[in-house]
């Protein structure tokens, strides 16, 4: 049978336009006719509204998240013959961030309850070559910043937040953002603040790493035509920076939303045995809901082809685990090590949740899963 079209998509873009057009569209003709693109005011103002959102006193914006994780371990000096741990079970940016800096990923199994850094595992592995640690803030949900905090105070490294999956997520009632050395995040557009483009963004509260993070973002120009250092080509334009300040207004009642139907999902899938669906904690931004199939009569391949015969969109985050990409063969990591990453991708799959999905939508989902799981 040919899969029928996605009727209910995992994540659907369109909506949000639909809805807030009368909002985007006289700001996008704003900044085209204003004809300042790159930096100036524009993007000042929204550097200015993101850092009180999280509450540091700087945030410098860049091009992507990817960026700003590479931008935030250049501006610690880290590099070759350097250690940075991180979770095995995240997207490649996490990964590739590290070895751009001709520093070396370590990464550390993840816990199946919450997807995020095992800390009992990470002080295992802290060396005298770590110089950072750099948590996943996996799915929305926040890592235990403060034991992690103390964990890297104690060893005297530093901490870089990936954020990228969770903007507005807040460990004990305080923003992800602001608990490391740095913060970085993303606003690709399915992000909990996405830009209609590609954009990203490093918090802090260290004056200095502000300074050099601007600096290397900018050709490495600590004024024009003055480089003081080897820097790249990493700048948010104007016209992502303008729509990303007027979405911030309305993120918190995304957020709401997303936390509604995260809740919603864990009522309607309650009593299917061998599903293991994500724990709630205060501050989970739910930019995903991803169950766990466990069961011994289905599969997640089988779940997710017969959701798609069903006209359902789903996604798989993530197949396979960072140590075990092509990539990163020469590192010879045993999969005996990390076997909940292994177990995960494997068994993960993700459910349409976005702000627009409808409560009808979603128990047609539910609906579907439980066909499935029937038989």
């Amino acid at each position: 049978m040919m899969p029928v079209a996605t009727a209910i998509p995992q994540f659907d873009l369109t909506r949000q336009y639909q809805h807030y057009r009368e909002v985007f569209l006289p700001i996008t003709q704003a900044v085209l006719a204003g004809g300042a693109y790159i930096g100036g005011e524009t993007v000042a103002r929204f550097e200015q509204a993101f850092a009180e959102y999280v509450g540091v006193p700087y945030c410098i914006s860049c091009n992507s998240g990817t960026d700003a994780l590479y931008l935030a371990l250049r501006a610690l000096n880290i590099g070759s013959g350097d250690e940075v741990i991180t979770a095995a079970f995240s997207f490649i940016a996490t990964a590739e961030a590290i070895s751009l800096t001709g520093a070396t990923p370590v990464f550390v199994d993840v816990r199946p309850d919450t997807f995020n850094l095992d800390l009992e595992q990470v002080a295992h592995r802290l060396g005298k070559n770590t110089k950072a640690i750099m948590p996943v803030h996996l799915f929305g949900r926040p890592v235990e910043m403060t034991a992690l905090n103390q964990l890297a105070q104690a060893h005297g490294v530093a901490v870089v937040e990936d954020c990228a999956q969770a903007t507005g997520s807040r460990w004990q009632n305080r923003p992800v953002g602001q608990w490391g050395t740095l913060g970085c995040f993303s606003f690709y557009p399915t992000k909990n603040l996405g830009a209609m483009g590609d954009g990203g963004a490093i918090t802090t509260h260290d004056p200095h790493l502000a300074q050099r993070l601007r600096e290397i973002k900018n050709h490495g120009q600590r004024e024009r035509y003055h480089s003081v250092t080897v820097g790249v080509n990493s700048r948010l334009d104007a016209l992502q920076a303008a729509l990303l300040t007027a979405k911030l207004a309305y993120l918190e009642q995304w957020l709401t939303q997303r936390r509604v139907l995260a809740e919603r999902y864990r009522q309607l899938l309650a009593d299917l045995p061998g599903l293991t669906l994500p724990q709630d904690c205060p501050g989970h931004s739910w930019n995903q809901f991803t169950v766990i199939i466990q069961s011994h009569h289905i599969n997640r391949d089988d779940l997710r082809a017969k959701l798609q015969q069903a006209g359902i969109g789903t996604a798989i985050y993530y197949p396979v685990p960072l140590p075990l990409q092509p990539v990163y063969e020469f590192l010879q990591y045993d999969k005996q090590h990390i076997p909940h990453a292994v177990a995960l991708s494997q068994r993960v799959l993700s459910l349409p949740l976005f702000p627009e999905l409808t409560e009808a939508e979603q128990e047609q989902v539910a609906a579907a899963v439980r066909r499935v799981w029937r038989g």
